[in-house]
């Protein structure tokens, strides 16, 4: 698990993709230290386990779901990328639960600077916009956002300058894509509400239950 608060950005310096799999090679310095091989990374919010480690760099293997879902299918040597390594136990808990399971992706509409924030406005599918609420949190590359306010096929979230700097947010133009991971306690939420059981249940049908007026006791308390 992740919590969506960048520690580094590094570099990818090789991306093999042969089909729709592969493998990719990133520089790093500061989620290098105490990470061991088959630990996980986020990787502009794509949760990566660790293949190899040397000095200053880790690979790590890619499969085909993530380059459907993900915007790796873009990516190139040199790219900047978000990284993060997996939340410890006893660590702060500084942005919202992300699992590094990256839903789709979204388009970059627009950047407009309102004094010292930028306004970033992302469209996604309708698939994703279900589960944008404003004010509540959406992961974009591997950060953890607020969202500032939802139309009916974008939303918006203002970056402040220590996010700018900090990710990858920034450097990035209208038109570029960018990895959307929705909340997972709206998508458990859903799930749960819309799922409709076809096993029968013990007994071979629907057990009802039926409640009854309880008279207590004149003396008792309640």
């Amino acid at each position: 698990m992740f919590t969506g608060i960048v520690e580094e950005l590094g570099i990818i310096r090789k991306l093999h993709v042969s089909g729709h799999s592969g493998s990719i090679e990133i520089e790093a310095h500061k989620v290098l230290r105490n990470t061991n091989v088959g630990d996980s990374i986020a990787v502009n919010g794509i949760c990566l386990t660790v293949t190899a480690l040397g000095k200053d760099f880790f690979t790590a293997d890619i499969m085909a779901e993530t380059v459907r879902r993900s915007s790796l299918k873009n990516a190139t040597s040199g790219d900047f990328v978000n990284l993060e390594r997996a939340m410890a136990a006893d660590g702060r808990f500084g942005g919202h639960i992300v699992s590094g399971h990256v839903d789709g992706t979204g388009t970059i509409l627009s950047m407009k600077r309102e004094e010292n924030a930028v306004w970033v406005t992302i469209s996604a599918a309708p698939s994703i916009m279900k589960f944008i609420v404003e004010k509540g949190s959406v992961c974009l590359d591997g950060i953890s956002l607020t969202v500032a306010a939802v139309g009916e096929s974008d939303f918006k979230v203002s970056v402040i300058p220590h996010t700018g700097e900090e990710t990858t947010l920034l450097k990035k133009k209208s038109g570029n894509t960018i990895n959307i991971e929705n909340d997972i306690i709206g998508k458990y939420v859903d799930r749960l509400l819309n799922f409709k059981d076809s096993s029968p249940s013990e007994g071979g049908g629907i057990t009802t239950v039926s409640y009854t007026h309880l008279t207590l006791p004149t003396n008792s308390l309640v």
